[in-house]
């Protein structure tokens, strides 16, 4: 249960500074309960893999940083393009990167 209550900590903080970084990037892209509601679902799609699955391909700290953040930012990103079809490519890329860069150093600055 820790590991699960810790999780679901991470995940309330991760969700709240995407959706505080990546709601207005996506501004073109629809209304504002869609914007939240794809960058909810894009959350939805990576974070628990990150925390349970890739935990268990056992990669040194470092590598599994940049792997899980790589996987991030091209699944969320991928998940913006499919929503708001008007958007480039681009600029889905610029908001999932600048949103995950967000979260990190939230998670970062409260270990």
């Amino acid at each position: 249960m820790p590991l699960l209550r810790a999780w679901l900590i991470a995940f309330c903080m991760t969700v709240a500074s995407e959706l505080a970084i990546a709601v207005p990037l996506l501004g073109a892209g629809g209304t504002r309960a869609r914007r939240v509601a794809a960058v909810g679902f894009a959350q939805l799609a990576t974070h628990p893999s990150v925390w349970f699955i890739w935990p268990l391909l056992g990669l040194p700290r470092p590598f599994f940083l940049l792997f899980a953040e790589a996987f991030a930012l091209i699944v969320e990103a991928l998940i913006y393009r499919l929503c708001f079809e008007r958007l480039r490519w681009s600029r889905c890329f610029a908001a999932s990167a600048l949103a995950n860069a967000g979260s990190v150093l939230v998670g970062l600055w409260l270990h």
